[in-house]
């Protein structure tokens, strides 16, 4: 279920993020990627095509909604090569090196403000942190400077599926011993984080999706997870409104 009311944050015992366009904002990266992959192939014209690659590649991805394994982790590589003369192995060199590297060195300047301290409450509250991302996450994260207590991917072998299956969440829940109607799921896109989250009957938000420099919206989770959660007698529910 979608939060459209009121989280009960004594009744959290985990909560999970998305990672891409949930932890850091997606655009303000591109915009950094784009001039470096410019800068990087204005001196080598010879290889443009592995521009239109990494397009296709996430383009490829896109397309296979739900997608069940086995081996989800080369179907991917697998999907861009076909009807192409790029072999797989080559796709997955410019894929690790644009995709999953590169990239990393940017993430700390466009991790959403106010991530981290909300990272820091759920710890001081005893609130589980998972990720469950559609990419490998760990090397993201470290970026980031965030830990988490268990982390996941949609390729991982033990996952072989792509969102919106549930299984992702549902190993999650299973890994840490939590119901997953005892976690919240965190995600920026509400076709596939949203309907991931319904079929794994988890409730969830959808980031808000706010300019960089006025995003406030971990802020407030943080300040309602605070509040909420302080010693009483009374109990306090927040209110949360996903877009």
């Amino acid at each position: 279920m979608s939060y459209s009311g009121k989280i009960v944050w004594n009744k959290v015992k985990m909560v999970v993020f998305d990672v891409d366009g949930t932890l850091y904002e997606q655009s303000k990266l591109r915009k950094k990627m784009l001039f470096a992959l410019l800068g990087y192939y204005a001196l080598r014209p010879w290889r443009l095509g592995e521009m239109r690659l990494l397009q296709r590649f996430r383009r490829e991805r896109e397309k296979h909604p739900a997608y069940a394994g086995p081996d989800v982790e080369n179907a991917q590589y697998a999907w861009c090569a076909e009807g192409t003369s790029y072999p797989v192995a080559k796709i997955k060199r410019v894929v690790q090196q644009w995709i999953f590297d590169y990239p990393n060195q940017y993430l700390s300047d466009c991790t959403y403000p106010g991530v981290k301290e909300f990272f820091n409450a759920l710890r001081v509250n005893h609130i589980k942190i998972g990720v469950y991302s559609d990419y490998k996450a760990h090397d993201k994260l470290r970026a980031m400077g965030l830990q988490a207590d268990a982390v996941v991917a949609s390729t991982d072998p033990e996952i072989d599926r792509l969102k919106p299956d549930p299984k992702g969440l549902l190993y999650l829940a299973d890994l840490m011993r939590v119901a997953p109607e005892e976690c919240l799921f965190i995600g920026d896109r509400p076709e596939l984080d949203g309907a991931c989250a319904e079929r794994a009957n988890m409730p969830y938000l959808i980031v808000e999706k706010q300019p960089f420099n006025s995003f406030n919206f971990y802020d407030n989770l943080t300040k309602l997870l605070t509040t909420d959660l302080k010693p009483t007698t009374t109990t306090y529910e927040s209110d949360i409104y996903a877009s």
